[in-house]
């Protein structure tokens, strides 16, 4: 008696039928969306010609030594057959546990799928160690090799094809084909959306409102200039500690990282805890604004708005925050004015903040002469570095959970992506202004130039971070990508004043968005050896968030309290609802 097919088995023959009903209709979708192509024009950095340099070297020192490179290809092949040899039975190593790319049961339970994830983890492992061997490379050439050697592995992995993903294989017989015809139908939309350029849909934009959804904390805009509008929010409490709070956030991407959902929100739950908070939105610059430099940044952004600050509440003191880059623009404000010696900052507090930028991790490989130059150039073209480049450069540091599991989500599965506040704001990308920021990138990334003493002037005064004496909190995450904690740390050694460093668990946005009962602990050391290997070493694990630990930092810091403080209040007056107008600026408008 004929055995009824079951549901892990696949008919060859029912796919193929399906898969060229798919084609037929394929085609003309295809041919719809031609009829009004989008303009494809390159933009971006020069990855490709960076990475083809760093090959050619790459290949000049594997010729030269090819016997290393011979036995590294019998090892593979030895390492594939010894595989082969024990198929079926159970050998996952814990990379393959841990790797979310084969989390669907069937690259364990079915032999053939096991097989193929083993024999890539095998080749993604031999190629590495193979490239990261290889001798007579400059760090900077090797470390470009690697990153775009880890690129291409991730690339070509198994989970990416619709042959060796048994996942994909499933959702296309049982649809007949529709997976493939949906996710057809989802590129097309992103590439509209994109203008030409693959513009991957991370989460349902449409999902999330600004002032409802995110950035809903209570507030109101008391202050505007060319460069940020100025937002104080609504009191929790009947009375507020005497120093106001201001944030600095990075003008990469918006403010409201800090004020997601109400339980998320960082704003929010400093106003709980009796802050009076003010944050700078930045605005979405364009060309009108390619003239605005670093200075411009310093002078209309924190110095600016501790003058309104103070208009508005008649405090001269202050306790801060700056986030990434805007801990930079901190830092550098701080140097300003300990020139001037101008004390009205009492703390600052830094989160995944680089001014040491001697190790900037895999950022590295997009930053250098030839890359920089080609760079320039096109902002000086535009007036601006758009978002979505820099964005996608970011995207690259974490392939596989940025962009390979949104093509495998988004086109083979032909699934609609899920609501998430964190990729929503992640998908709101801003503009650079031109002059501003090949200023950052050239004299702080290539040049390293704030971490020497008058490296840099700003408004006629050498910077100097080693004047820098107030109280400093520094706050670094042990998985961050873009500041590695390490050099994070570096910034202990350099300010003269007290510091406090703390390592959170997670990476630069997850290990700061952490709030009390979140899955995301933190690790303590009240002393600061020169070493990030000697901090940790005598570091106490904490499993609770960080934040109720800055709070009771920056409380020695307060001034005393006063009777809470209402937005409008004082000498100026609302002009507008939180989360403002800047905000709402569009990296690319459709």
């Amino acid at each position: 008696m004929a055995t009824q097919r079951t549901r892990d088995q696949f008919d060859p023959v029912q796919l193929s039928k399906s898969i060229t009903r798919v084609a037929e209709r394929s085609q003309k979708l295809v041919l719809e969306f031609l009829a009004s192509p989008p303009d494809f024009s390159p933009a971006g950095f020069a990855h490709t010609a960076a990475a083809g340099s760093a090959f050619v070297s790459l290949t000049i020192r594997m010729m030269s030594d090819p016997m290393s490179f011979a036995a590294a290809t019998f090892d593979l092949w030895s390492q594939a057959a010894a595989r082969w040899r024990s198929i079926g039975a159970p050998v996952a190593s814990d990379q393959a546990r841990k790797d979310r790319r084969f989390k669907h049961s069937a690259w364990a339970d079915k032999a053939i799928f096991e097989f193929i994830k083993d024999t890539y983890l095998i080749y993604a492992d031999c190629v590495l160690s193979t490239v990261r061997g290889v001798q007579g490379l400059d760090d900077k050439t090797a470390h470009k090799v690697d990153f775009y050697t880890r690129q291409f592995i991730d690339a070509i992995a198994p989970s990416n094809f619709i042959a060796t993903n048994p996942e994909i294989l499933r959702a296309t017989v049982d649809t007949g084909g529709e997976n493939l015809l949906r996710g057809l139908g989802n590129m097309l939309d992103d590439l509209r959306r994109g203008k030409g350029r693959l513009a991957i849909s991370m989460t349902d934009l449409n999902s999330f409102r600004l002032g409802e959804d995110l950035a809903a904390t209570p507030g109101k805009v008391i202050a505007r200039n060319e460069l940020m509008e100025l937002i104080q929010y609504e009191p929790a409490t009947s009375e507020v500690r005497r120093r106001p709070l201001l944030i600095v956030p990075p003008w990469i991407n918006k403010f409201y990282i800090l004020d997601l959902g109400p339980e998320k929100s960082f704003i929010k739950w400093a106003v709980t805890q009796g802050h009076t908070v003010f944050v700078i939105s930045w605005v979405n610059p364009d060309e009108r604004l390619a003239h605005k430099t670093f200075e411009d940044y310093m002078l209309e952004g924190p110095l600016w708005a501790l003058d309104m600050i103070e208009q508005a509440t008649g405090e001269r003191e202050f306790n801060t925050i700056g986030y990434c880059l805007g801990g930079t623009l901190l830092a550098t404000t701080l140097a300003y004015l300990s020139a001037k010696s101008d004390d009205r900052i009492k703390s600052a507090t830094y989160f995944g903040t680089l001014v040491d930028f001697t190790e900037v991790g895999d950022l590295a490989v997009f930053i250098d002469e030839h890359q920089l130059s080609s760079l320039e150039r096109q902002m000086e073209k535009r007036g601006y570095l758009d978002g979505h480049e820099m964005a996608a450069s970011f995207n690259m540091l974490r392939a596989n959970e940025l962009i390979w599991s949104f093509v495998v989500n988004n086109y083979l599965l032909g699934r609609e992506p899920t609501p998430s506040d964190l990729l929503h704001w992640n998908a709101d990308s801003t503009r650079m202004p031109a002059t501003m920021h090949a200023f950052y990138l050239r004299k702080m990334y290539h040049e390293n130039q704030l971490v020497v003493p008058g490296g840099i002037t700003l408004d006629g005064v050498p910077i100097n971070l080693r004047l820098i004496n107030t109280p400093t909190f520094v706050l670094a995450t042990i998985e961050d990508h873009i500041a590695p904690w390490e050099s994070a740390y570096a910034a202990t050694q350099i300010y003269s004043g007290p510091v406090k460093f703390l390592l959170a668990a997670s990476g630069h946005i997850a290990g700061v968005v952490s709030p009390p009962g979140s899955k995301y602990g933190h690790w303590e050391n009240e002393s600061l050896p020169e070493t990030t290997q000697a901090w940790l070493d005598g570091a106490t694990e904490r499993e609770s968030s960080w934040w109720p630990a800055w709070d009771r930092w920056v409380s020695a810091f307060a001034g005393g309290t006063v009777p809470s403080r209402r937005p409008g209040s004082g000498a100026l007056k609302a002009i507008d609802d939180a989360p403002g107008i800047y905000v709402r600026v569009k990296a690319k408008e459709e």
